[in-house]
């Protein structure tokens, strides 16, 4: 009898010892727990966050050197920029810090002056101890201008030209645009951003953010080209095209500025200048080659059939000399766009042939409310593709195009080929 008591003592005690290690283990799991919550924790608070907006350059390089210096854009605070005699040197590289997640800048309270005001206030965005200089064109009144320049004024665009000769660096900050006719009739604003082309190479191609719904944008926004020799600076042409964005159609384009640097010196520091927004040749067409299109309106099922067939001596839009163009096709209805196709990109060739058919429903039982718009472009890898012709087939075209169309509308079911100049996109 007395073994039989021992091992019952012996298989008492079993769930003790089970117990005692079940309550060990699960102190350690949640403590394990615990301090992996406070080391992700801690880590997260002491991440850098990412950049919100990176400015993509073909063929320029940037060394942000600079990323924690901050600038102040705008004017917020009036009054304390009227207290304030200096202001922290402006970086010659790209400060990210103060963009919000869509890439922009906090919205400023900046408004319009004259340009006599606003040429006391630019140069308060530089030190005491930077040379400046004025560009006596930059001086030129408004009444150096055309009658028909003045009775559509398109703005102002302010901005500042440097040469760092320890870098070899050419530098172009883009300061602002004032006064910006309003592209957008309901809200009578616009969406503004600019596009620079150095010329006559076409080689850097730059572009600002999107400012949203102002006339007076300011972007203060600094492109850095690196390897441009100085004396090779007095060549050279800037291109600036000022543009407002359109989510639902092609940006509209507000004017444009062009700047020669013949003649200007960048030796003595910076110079600030300013210039006055003309009007873009829409329909200018010389060099932009020629495009072949055949269309046939179907009557009884309501469709237009559009074959884009070749285009021909397109210009040189790459830095190689050659294109890689594609053809895009809209179809608008009473100025708005319901469709919209696209053919092959056709490599490196200046001569493009496609072949490629596209039908298209009509809402209505006429074409006097339909267009055809025909973009080339050139595809480009990292970037926005550029235009590099238009071609616009309506009851309102001009010229071969209404002729075209005509044709079109008095001989249903006929497939009618033509060629056509391409004009400025």
């Amino acid at each position: 009898m007395a073994p039989i008591t021992t091992s019952r003592v012996e298989f008492d005690e079993i769930p003790t010892v089970v117990g005692i290690f079940s309550a060990f283990g699960l102190v350690f799991t949640v403590s394990l727990f615990a301090w992996i919550c406070c080391q992700r924790r801690s880590s997260k608070s002491n991440k850098t966050p990412p950049y919100k907006f990176v400015h993509v350059l073909k063929g320029v390089d940037i060394y942000p050197e600079n990323l924690s210096s901050k600038k102040k854009f705008g004017g917020d605070d009036k009054n304390e920029a009227k207290n304030k005699s200096a202001v922290p040197k402006v970086s010659l590289h790209l400060d990210l810090e103060k963009r919000d997640l869509n890439g922009n800048f906090p919205k400023t309270n900046l408004k319009a002056g004259s340009p006599p005001d606003l040429e006391n206030v630019t140069p308060k965005l530089f030190t005491e101890r930077e040379k400046e200089t004025v560009s006596p064109e930059s001086l030129k009144s408004s009444t150096s201008l055309t009658s028909e320049e003045k009775q559509e004024k398109l703005g102002t665009l302010f901005l500042s030209l440097e040469y760092n000769f320890e870098k070899k660096a050419f530098v172009v900050n883009i300061k602002e645009a004032q006064g910006l006719p309003a592209m957008d009739e309901q809200s009578m604003t616009s969406d503004p951003y600019i596009k620079m082309t150095i010329l006559p190479e076409k080689k850097h191609k730059v572009k600002t953010r999107v400012l949203r719904k102002t006339l007076d944008p300011v972007f203060d926004e600094t492109f850095t080209f690196y390897g441009i020799p100085y004396p090779h600076i007095q060549e050279l042409s800037l291109h600036f095209t000022i543009l407002s964005f359109d989510r639902f159609s092609r940006d509209d384009i507000i004017g444009e500025v062009l700047i020669p640097l013949s003649g200007i010196e960048l030796s003595d520091g910076k110079m600030l200048m300013n210039r006055e927004i003309i009007k873009r040749n829409a329909k200018k067409s010389s060099g932009r080659g020629e495009l072949l299109v055949s269309l046939c309106y179907q009557s009884t099922t309501n469709t237009l059939t559009v074959v884009v067939l070749k285009a021909r001596h397109l210009p040189k839009s790459d830095v190689s000399g050659l294109s890689d163009p594609y053809v895009k096709v809209n179809l608008y209805h009473a100025k708005k766009r319901i469709s919209k196709k696209k053919t092959h990109v056709k490599k490196c060739t200046p001569n493009a042939v496609f072949n490629e058919l596209f039908v298209f429903d009509i809402p209505c039982e006429s074409l006097e409310e339909i267009s055809v718009e025909f973009l080339v472009l050139d595809s480009e890898r990292g970037s926005r593709n550029e235009v590099i012709g238009r071609l616009v087939l309506g009851a309102t075209a001009e010229g071969s195009s209404g002729g075209h169309w005509k044709e079109i509308c008095d001989f249903p079911r006929r497939q009618i080929a033509k060629w056509h100049m391409l004009c400025d996109g």
